[in-house]
């Protein structure tokens, strides 16, 4: 985006970020410059060698687990597992690519990225880029980012249960979204609402490369599966893995969005609104693989295109930057993180309800 910048609006100048603050902005900048000063922005090649390696390890170990012991209950059920571990940590390394943190030039990403994403995962990049980064531009904005757009299901945040409970609307029993959460978000939406939506994008978009490669995710699949479970065996056990896969996907990448504020947009300055729409989970080794490094979502969100690897190297700048300008810099651990999303979604149930009868 550097040759696209002009400079900054005077002060006198009328401008749609009303509540942006130049002097964060500027040491915003002055953050950014230190992390190219610390080469942060640089990638570790072996790192992600290793990650794609575990990767096409587990797929492996899935396969020769139903060779050699059979198609028995027992066998499928570990080798679901392990499938969908492998599939959580395709995901958080197709997110690498899809956000240039891996290598210098952008043309081996987005290739990259294609393969990761569509021949590991069958899912298209192009949907995945135009989802993600609409999310990471406005994060938790209503109307722009599409991961609030909740198509009527959970009421989010506290200016629209209140909105939606002042207008009677009741498409379910939001005072009860924190119970039929269990139900409907973490068990469907990859295997339902984002393999439905990536398959239409595709077709209705034309994104034929995208097309391509997911098929052959589709093709690997049922070769390497049929001959053990079938047709309609094969295709119970892929929906089983996604079941899995989804739980997890959803549990990590909400701990960090969920549970903060979601609202109308603010207008503010990059720096205050990516912390307001983003909270931290405590580092450790499990902490790191299992969220794909998104524990460290504030640096993510700040950084998109930092390698995952560094972004615990850039994070006491930015807690030093937070408490210089009074800004909240959350961290907590990780039940706790998981725990508040179900509270988070309670405490929305609760003010459309009120909203809802009294108001």
């Amino acid at each position: 985006m550097k040759p696209l910048l002009i400079g900054e609006l005077a002060p006198e100048e009328p401008s749609q970020d009303r509540g942006k603050n130049s002097q964060i902005t500027e040491d915003f900048r002055a953050l950014r410059k230190t992390a190219e000063d610390m080469n942060l922005f640089k990638s570790n090649q072996l790192f992600f060698l290793l990650h794609l390696a575990h990767i096409i390890a587990m797929e492996s170990i899935a396969w020769f687990t139903l060779f050699y012991f059979g198609n028995g209950w027992i066998p499928t059920i570990i080798t679901a597992f392990v499938l969908a571990t492998s599939q959580a940590q395709a995901g958080w390394l197709q997110h690498d690519y899809g956000h240039l943190s891996v290598y210098k030039k952008s043309m081996w990403n987005h290739i990259v990225h294609k393969f990761v994403i569509g021949h590991l995962k069958g899912a298209s990049a192009n949907w995945w880029n135009h989802r993600h980064f609409q999310h990471h531009a406005k994060p938790n904005i209503f109307h722009k980012d599409p991961d609030v757009n909740m198509l009527h299901v959970f009421v989010l945040g506290e200016w629209q249960p209140i909105e939606y409970g002042k207008k009677k609307l009741k498409y379910l029993p939001y005072n009860h979204q924190h119970e039929y959460f269990f139900l409907i978000g973490p068990p469907l939406l990859i295997p339902l609402y984002f393999q439905y939506q990536i398959i239409m994008t595709m077709i209705v978009r034309k994104y034929w490369a995208d097309l391509a490669w997911a098929i052959s995710y589709y093709t690997r699949f049922f070769i390497t599966y049929i001959p053990f479970y079938g047709v309609l065996g094969s295709i119970l056990f892929l929906n089983f893995i996604r079941f899995l896969e989804s739980h997890w996907f959803v549990w990590v990448t909400q701990m960090n969005h969920i549970v903060m504020e979601i609202d109308r947009e603010p207008y503010r300055d990059w720096f205050s609104s990516q912390l307001a729409a983003t909270c931290n989970v405590e580092q450790s080794f499990f902490n790191d693989w299992f969220s794909g490094h998104l524990n460290f979502q504030i640096e993510h969100h700040l950084f998109p295109t930092m390698p995952r690897h560094n972004l615990h190297k850039i994070a006491p700048l930015v807690r030093s930057l937070c408490a210089k300008h009074g800004i909240e810099y959350q961290e907590k651990p990780l039940l706790r993180a998981l725990q508040d999303i179900i509270g988070s979604l309670r405490k929305s149930g609760q003010l459309w309800l009120d909203a809802y009868l009294h108001k």
